[in-house]
């Protein structure tokens, strides 16, 4: 009776991962867009700015290239439009190589994925004007805490503006703003635009776990604000005109969000005033030529007068989804850590694992930790279904002689079987509730893992590098088949023969799905089955002690 519960447990949970996936499949598909013909504006024209921003070309022009290196970055600023073109995080290593560091932010290879800003008005400087600087190479020198990047151009009528970027040691928050003299002989009415530039393309799904090789992970623009909470607009949406985004806010932020790593605009970050200031920030999703979309805020700046000076900066976060960092950006700012339906149960189980790892070091031991925690949390429920089983146990010889009374004649066997329970206070589905309390701790624990670049490229020991990725040899798997075979051996056999053989060949079916889950995963699951045998080893062998000393 245990394995058939436990087969049912395994095949519910997934079932449940495979239907959600495809769900998710059919409400986010991740289609490659392709180039449109019609043009759209870079960004929309500010009430009472003078002139529209130009339209966006079917490619980025390139400029001269400004170096950045600190501690957490390697980028590059091109003059044309003060662009952030580039950006590697040099704490995070690239999928395949962890040699080499891996590329958020880029204008040329994979993907198109940058960081622009620019000024509304006429002659004011876009993300097409060209800037300059008076220097090439920037970088954070030891005891240095701050470097700041500074672009010069012109405007009208003797307006200059300088374009600054600033980046702080040990923060993946980069402030980016503007300085703007007004030099004419008039008031000057303008607005800022931040911006984020994609492709539609999917990130790379290949670190993510799924039943079949590849999770599927939201990647995409997404905004956030006190009155319209988190939204995700996925690129189809946009192209088929079901997500015409706009929307007005004093707060809030947007972002492009992919599998453990986003980058986000920041209009109110936690605990500072809204660079929105007195008039709401505009917020905009929209499509673009040569298949880019856009996820940027514009902000209205009060008229500057002549001979007056404004400032405005926008902190602009390009980073990992790392949950020590982004519970301290911006309010509601943790939500583009997707924990998928069970985020309830997946977001304390992950404080509960990230406060383990600060004490123990160490993620592998962090989850084994973590599961002798929970099956220290189920283990009454867990005793009752063992002794229930222990009870079943005794009972197999008697269902056998049962079976051999009534032959063929299901019917009266099934009778004779209950009877036989109830004579001898026996539940038979005693050991489900345990099972199926498990259900949504399994699932909830899946998707805290999928989400968690906390464990990309974490390794535990030995051969295990990646637990966010399979066993490489595939020993994890091997081990959980063990235990689910050790498992069959110690609960009741069924009385058909038959069925009995089934039950004995599922484990080695039902574990081939765990050849392709993270190494994370399958951990829990192999020093859960252990633990469980130990258990019912252990009241298995009591019941049968304290049958032996009544008996005496």
């Amino acid at each position: 009776m245990d394995i058939r519960r436990l087969i049912l447990f395994i095949a519910i949970s997934f079932g449940i991962l495979f239907f959600w996936q495809k769900w998710m499949d059919k409400r986010y598909p991740q289609a490659q867009t392709t180039a449109q013909t019609a043009t759209a504006s870079g960004t929309a024209a500010a009430p009472g700015a003078a002139g529209a921003a130009p339209q966006d070309a079917a490619a980025l022009a390139k400029g001269q290239r400004i170096k950045v290196t600190t501690d957490l970055f390697a980028a590059e600023i091109d003059t044309n439009g003060g662009d952030l073109r580039q950006l590697q995080l040099l704490k995070h290593g690239a999928q395949g190589d962890t040699t080499q560091p891996f590329t958020l932010l880029q204008d040329s290879g994979a993907h198109t994925y940058v960081a622009q800003t620019g000024l509304i008005g006429n002659g004011l400087p876009t993300h097409k004007s060209t800037f300059t600087s008076s220097q090439a190479a920037y970088a954070l020198a030891d005891g240095q805490n701050k470097v700041e990047v500074r672009l010069d151009a012109t405007g009208p009528d003797g307006v200059k503006v300088t374009k600054i970027y600033t980046f702080t040691r040990g923060s993946y928050v980069i402030n980016v703003g503007y300085d703007i003299t007004n030099g004419s002989t008039k008031p000057l009415a303008t607005s800022a635009y931040f911006r984020l530039l994609r492709d539609g393309k999917p990130a790379d799904q290949s670190t993510g776990p799924s039943m079949f090789g590849g999770a599927h992970t939201f990647t995409g623009p997404a905004v956030y604000t006190e009155e319209g909470k988190f939204q995700k607009v996925d690129f189809s949406k946009i192209d088929k005109g079901e997500a015409s985004y706009t929307q007005s806010a004093k707060d809030g932020w947007v972002a492009m969000i992919q599998h453990y790593f986003a980058s986000a605009w920041i209009m109110s970050p936690l605990d500072q005033p809204s660079a929105c200031g007195a008039a709401a920030c505009r917020y905009e999703l929209k499509k673009l030529p040569d298949g880019l979309y856009s996820a940027g805020a514009i902000i209205d700046l009060p008229a500057i007068p002549a001979g007056g000076k404004k400032d405005v900066t926008v902190e602009l976060y390009a980073g990992p989804q790392e949950t020590a960092i982004i519970d301290h950006i911006a309010p509601g700012f943790d939500l583009i850590k997707d924990y998928g339906i069970f985020t309830v149960f997946s977001k304390p189980i992950f404080w509960l694992l990230d406060h383990i790892h600060k004490v123990v070091g160490n993620w592998g031991w962090s989850i084994i930790i973590l599961t002798m925690l929970i099956k220290a949390l189920f283990y009454p429920l867990a005793s009752k279904s063992y002794r229930s089983m222990a009870k079943m146990r005794k009972l197999a010889p008697r269902l056998e002689q049962l079976k051999e009374r009534h032959g063929d004649d299901r019917m009266k066997f099934q009778q004779a079987t209950m009877e036989l329970y109830k004579t001898e206070k026996v539940n038979p589905l005693g050991g489900c509730l345990p099972m199926l309390v498990q259900i949504p701790i399994f699932i909830s624990l899946y998707w805290a893992l999928l989400a968690a670049v906390e464990l990309r490229q974490a390794p535990w020991i030995l051969w295990i590098h990646d637990l966010s990725v399979k066993d490489p040899y595939y020993v994890l798997p091997v081990l959980m088949t063990v235990s689910m075979y050790v498992q069959t051996l110690l609960s009741p056999p069924p009385p058909d023969p038959m069925q009995a053989k089934m039950m004995k060949i599922m484990p080695l079916i039902f574990s081939v799905f765990f050849f392709f889950f993270p190494a994370g995963l399958v951990i829990y699951w192999v020093v859960n089955n252990v633990l469980s045998i130990t258990q019912q080893w252990y009241i298995t062998h009591s019941i049968n002690k304290a049958d032996k000393t009544s008996a005496a």
